[in-house]
């Protein structure tokens, strides 16, 4: 359980939920009035942890050691807890906002009893371990900064960090494959015919031609030739195929809420600004 003892030691504690895993680390701790017990925390969450967020603590447990609160809720609800300013207050309805998300039970719940802490709620202070107070005695000034501080108040804002992290994006792969497509090709083939050739009887030839019977039968047989077109195919290599990679850069927009504190006078008395003369 936390009590007053161990609120002081939440700041900068890591906060993991019911599971174990992570949400962030305590910024702010909100208490009540009445024993200085922290009834809520705010984590910084969100992109580079520039949001903060209310997680009750009254179930949650705190190792000093380790420096570890473990709160009694998943990452998953508390990610999506209502979004309220943190402003060192907390109003009834805000309260109430988170009672509701939480499941907490006004009256009685979870170890937080909502009616008797009322009255409280607004002056709900995100100090260190410390209620809101007007009490001078207390040092030159008190705020949510410590019990005592100086006269003079420190203005904060956050300030946006973007920044890039490499990512697997895709995957390419090279896949071969067999494509089967026609040719024509124009080869020049020769085949031969038959063609008569007569010559009369000469004296160079009447030997041949009276070189038998005066009339007879007889054939004579000539083979012709022709060209035939053969086909043969043969795999070649023609040309090397490999992946490379290159990096394109363009621009890419970020659009963030970020906060930034605004202080203002507020009192009956006259303020006189510096460098203005009032008579």
């Amino acid at each position: 359980m936390i009590n007053a003892n161990t609120t002081p030691q939440l700041f900068d504690a890591k906060v993991v939920d019911r599971d174990g895993d992570k949400i962030g680390t305590v910024k702010q701790v909100y208490v009540g009035n009445d024993q200085g017990e922290a009834h809520f925390v705010t984590v910084n969450t969100g992109l580079f942890g520039t949001s903060e967020t209310f997680i009750p603590v009254s179930d949650a447990t705190f190792d000093a050691t380790d420096g570890v609160l473990t709160v009694g809720y998943d990452k998953a609800t508390v990610k999506d807890a209502p979004r309220i300013d943190v402003d060192g207050q907390l109003s009834p309805e805000e309260e109430q906002r988170l009672y509701s998300h939480y499941g907490l039970t006004p009256g009685g719940g979870s170890g937080y009893d909502a009616t008797n802490d009322r009255d409280a709620a607004n002056n709900h202070d995100a100090a260190r371990g410390h209620d809101r107070t007007t009490d001078t005695a207390r040092g030159a000034g008190h705020g949510t900064s410590g019990p005592n501080t100086d006269e003079a108040m420190t203005r904060s804002e956050e300030q946006l960090r973007v920044g890039t992290e490499t990512t697997e994006a895709g995957r390419a792969r090279l896949r071969k494959y067999v494509v089967t497509e026609q040719q024509t090709v124009n080869v020049p083939v020769s085949h031969e015919e038959v063609r008569i050739e007569r010559e009369p009887i000469t004296d160079a030839n009447a030997g041949a031609a009276l070189d038998g019977p005066a009339l007879s039968e007889e054939e004579h047989e000539v083979t012709l030739h022709q060209d035939r077109v053969v086909v043969d195919k043969d795999a070649v290599p023609v040309e090397r195929v490999r992946l490379g990679t290159e990096t394109v850069t363009d621009t890419q927009s970020v659009t963030e809420d970020v906060s930034h504190e605004e202080i203002e006078v507020d009192g009956d008395g006259t303020t006189r600004t510096p460098g203005t003369d009032h008579r």
